[in-house]
Parts: C-alpha cells; structure tokens; sequence
C-alpha cells in the first residue's frame, strides 16, 4: 500500500525551504536584496511556514507582573519575524531544531503540540522516520481526544508502521477522529468488510502453517530414523535442531494466529432497481382440526441481501428461500417471496395484503435484512432498512416500526405473526414478553379452544436491543437455521410460544460458539391490536 500523503502545507514550505533558502540572507524590513523593490515586496522565503516559537506574554496579576512561557505555532517567516518569535533560518528541516520548538509544550501535556511532535518523528526530516516514537506521541494526544492525532495514529496503524498492522483498530481511530458513533451504519458496514477480510486472511494463514508443520514434521521423523542408525551423524543432529527451531516458530505463530480469529467479532446484521413483487394469491388452504377451523394461512418473505449503498449481508436470501418453501410445503402457507426490497415495495406488500386477507385468517410475516435504530427523546426508533436505505443521519427511505405497527394493526387477519431478523429486531414492539402462561411445549386443546377466536399480533425478534449474527447457521443466520430447524422438526400443533421457547434455546447456544451473545425476543404488540391470542403451526396431514 502507498503511504498516503496527507500533510499540513507546513511540511511542503518546510521542505522547499531547505533548497531555497539556503545561503539566502534573511529578509529584514528594508529593501528585499537585489530586487530594488521596497519593503512592502515579500519573498519566497517570507512566505514559507515555520515552527516559530513565539516569546512568552507579559501579564499583570494584581500587583505582580510576570512572563509566560514561550508558545509554539506553526507561522510564515514573515509573522513569525513581526510577531518577535524565532525560527531556525537556514536549517528548518533539521529534527532537533524543530523538536526543540514544541517539545516544552508536548512533554506539559498540550495536545495540538504532541500531535506536532509525532508528526516531526514520523517525517524524520533530515535521518530515519521514528514511526515508534511517532506513535507513542500520537497516542497522548489521542488520549485527550486530538482529532489529528486519532487520524495519524490511524494511518500508523492501517499500514503497520511502528505499531503491529491492524485495520479494525484504524477504522475505529478514524471511526473517532470523524465524531461517528460506533453503531453508524456506514462505520458496522465498514468494521464488517475489514473484519471478514482479516478472518479470511488469518484463516488461509493457519490452513497454510498447518501444512507446513505437517510436511516439516515428516521430515523430522525421518531425520530422527536416519540418526537413530547412526547416532553420530552431527549433520543430522544439526538438521534436526533447525527442524525444531522451525517448527516451534510455526506452531507460535499458529496460535497467535489462531489467538487473533477467535478475538475476532462475529458478523452482525446492522446496517439494485426497485423490485416489483407478483401480488399475493388469495388461494389459500382452509385448516380444520379436531373440529377447531384454523382459517387459512398466508406468508409474506422479504429477504434484503443486494444493497445499494449499505453493505451487503450474507443470508438473507437462503433464509428467505428455505423459509417460503417450508412455509409452503409442509404447512400450506400461500407464500409471496420477495427479494432486495425497496421501501416501496415493502410498504406495498403489506398493504396489499389487506385485499386478500379475511377475518379468521393467519398470516406470518418474515423479515431477513438490515436494521437499525435511531434516539428521538429519551426512546429509541427501530427500523427495517430497504435495499435503497441510505446511511444515517438520511433515513428518508427507512422503513420506521411505527408504520409497520400501523399496517399490522388494519389487516383483517386474526392472527399476525411477525418473524424479525435483523439488528434491533425487538424494538418493533416495546410490550412486554408473553411467555407469562408458560411456553406450552405439549398440544392443549383446551387451551388452543380458548384463544384460537381471540386476535393475535405477535413478534418473535431474532434479538431485542442489540445486533444479531448474519451468519453462524451453515449458510444461514443463526436465528434463522434455528427457526427453520425447529418448523421442519415439528410434526404436531406448534404454537408461536413453545415455536420461541425451542427457537431461543438454539439461537444462544449457536451465538455461543461464534463468541457472541444473542437472545431472541417473544412479545406482544399492543399497537397492532393484540388480544391475547397466540399463532399455531398446523402441518399437513394434520387437519384438512
């Protein structure tokens, strides 16, 4: 990677100075030498930036008066001179002359001027750079917040010098510098292509060193048969403590990469033309079972993978896919799938579904993308995000809970349920869980007659509050290979709340081995009209 060139205009002047001025005479406030021209004339040289200590200010405290240190800043030769300070004339290229300049102020604790000083240790001017000592001084200041100094330290880190290569902690000091929050979208976006292309780099790098320790490995056993037919072989005996030195320098640097993969934090879902999606069929299978009527059963899928401008994610597309042909296939849903969403097409989906749907109708409702929230007060807003959403603070096509909740609300349906994948999932509802009745793990027909006519509007979140795993369920999310497991698995009644208590149970252990935490939500929606009604899975061959 080429070192970037990023500079004050004080490094340019700097160093054209030490050519041009060099064997000049300093331009005092007479006639410029030479010219014939008066003293309003200034020259190349007046005009050249310089580290200019500037004499410190008389004060009046009371009825003393004192002297203050002497200031650094960055001037031309010309208000540097006018102002009294001093600058070295013909050598203001040199390390130790600059250094001498802020270096007081640097080691007092002034942020501006220990930036200054990282930046003459990383320029060198005039011997090597000091990327070491360059970095130690930048890091004081980005303690203290110095912006600059929070974007050198980035670039040091970003291309390795004076500190171990590590893009994630530059994105984030650059992350810091810009004054975006951490859970920008635009910055998660950029943490995740920097976090998936180190995971793919350290894990080719161990695949490669355990190859190599296995092929030096057989060459050490064969050199330990061969000394141990003729033990005095010094040349065996010294090819065989190379081998080992070696392979203990892989085997080291196989853990420390290994180390670093396991450190490495799991792909979340945080944060194409439009898509004009078939309407929903209003041909549906009307469930009976034991006498109860189930009404039909409608799905709307909508898996957002292709961004325009958010990064892409890795499964939704899988997700969807595997959920509408389960959905259709063992349980008769009347499935209508769409793919990259804009928010158009999403909002237009639900409403169309009001021109299908009847009273004692269930229609699921499942969502695989990017999702995000913003404050507004003291509350935080969650949001489906479009394949056309762009990154915050522009959520002009986000698609706000709010409107979600209100279109839940109209449909005609009795019974509602809406699967969530996506970061801060839980938000769409801010009422409390329903699993106060118990997670009904085994068929009650009683129970089932008594809130079968009772209007549901239910969510099952793959998370509350939180970000969520986009991978980890062997080409799914982790939530979604847990709720489409546990549908394929079911062979009876299921209720959405023993469908959450399974689907919970599986998530937390599969986030676990991806070193993530991750707890799936069940609640109610009040603003959508809940009535304490629940959402039952029927299979086929179960009812007619």
């Amino acid at each position: 990677m080429n070192r970037p060139c990023i500079r004050r205009a004080a490094i340019l002047a700097a160093a054209a100075c030490v050519g041009a001025c060099a064997g000049s005479p300093a331009v005092g406030p007479t006639a410029s030498p030479g010219t014939g021209q008066g003293a309003s004339m200034l020259t190349r040289s007046d005009l050249e930036i310089v580290d200019c200590l500037l004499p410190g200010q008389v004060r009046q405290l009371g009825n003393s008066t004192y002297l203050t240190q002497r200031r650094p800043v960055h001037a031309t030769v010309s208000e540097c001179r006018i102002r009294g300070g001093e600058y070295v004339a013909y050598d203001r290229a040199d390390l130790k002359s600059s250094l001498r300049v802020w270096m007081a102020a640097a080691e007092a604790g002034d942020a501006e001027a220990q930036t200054n000083v990282g930046e003459i240790y990383e320029r060198g001017l005039g011997t090597e750079p000091n990327y070491e000592a360059a970095a130690l001084w930048y890091r004081r200041a980005a303690d203290q917040g110095n912006s600059s100094a929070l974007f050198h330290l980035g670039t040091l880190y970003e291309q390795g010098l004076g500190v171990e290569q590590d893009r994630l902690k530059a994105l984030n000091l650059y992350r810091q510098a810009w004054g975006v929050p951490e859970d920008d979208v635009i910055f998660t976006s950029a943490a995740q292509r920097e976090q998936d292309k180190l995971r793919e780099e350290l894990e080719s790098a161990l695949a490669e060193k355990q190859q190599q320790v296995g092929l030096l490995q057989k060459q050490l056993a064969e050199l330990q048969r061969q000394l141990e037919k003729a033990p005095q072989d010094t040349q065996a005996q010294r090819e065989i403590q190379a081998l080992q030195q070696w392979i203990a320098r892989l085997e080291a640097e196989r853990r420390e990469n290994g180390g670093r993969l396991a450190a490495l934090p799991a792909r979340t879902r945080e944060p194409a033309a439009q898509t004009q999606a078939a309407p929903l069929d209003s041909k549906a299978e009307a469930r009976r079972l034991l006498g109860l009527d189930f009404g039909r059963y409608y799905a709307l899928v909508i898996g957002n993978q292709h961004y325009q401008v958010l990064e892409d994610l890795q499964t939704p597309a899988s997700d969807a896919a595997r959920a509408a042909q389960l959905l259709r296939e063992k349980y008769g849903f009347n499935v209508q799938t769409i793919e990259d969403a804009d928010d158009v097409t999403m909002l237009r989906a639900l409403n169309d579904l009001n021109r299908v749907l009847q009273p004692n109708d269930n229609v699921l409702i499942y969502y695989a993308g990017h999702g995000t929230r913003l404050g507004t007060g003291r509350t935080e807003t969650g949001y489906w995000l479009p394949v056309n959403a762009e990154a915050p603070p522009d959520d002009t096509f986000w698609v706000p809970n709010e409107q979600i909740s209100a279109h839940l609300a109209r449909l005609p349906a009795k019974r509602v349920l809406v699967v969530a994948d996506s970061c801060y999932a839980g938000l769409l509802s801010s009422d409390p869980g329903v699993t106060m009745f118990g997670t009904e793990g085994a068929f009650s027909l009683e129970r089932i007659k008594y809130r079968l006519p009772k209007r549901s509007r239910l969510l099952l979140a793959s998370g509350g509050d939180q970000p969520v795993l986009d991978s980890g369920g062997g080409g799914h999310s982790v939530f979604a290979r847990a709720f489409l497991d546990v549908l394929a698995d079911n062979d009876g009644v299921l209720t959405a709340a023993a469908l959450y208590s399974q689907v919970q149970r599986r998530v937390e252990s599969g986030a676990a081995r991806e070193k993530f935490q991750q707890t799936p939500q069940f609640k109610a929606m009040k603003t959508a009209g809940h009535e304490l009604g629940e959402f039952y899975f029927v299979p086929r061959g179960r009812g007619s």
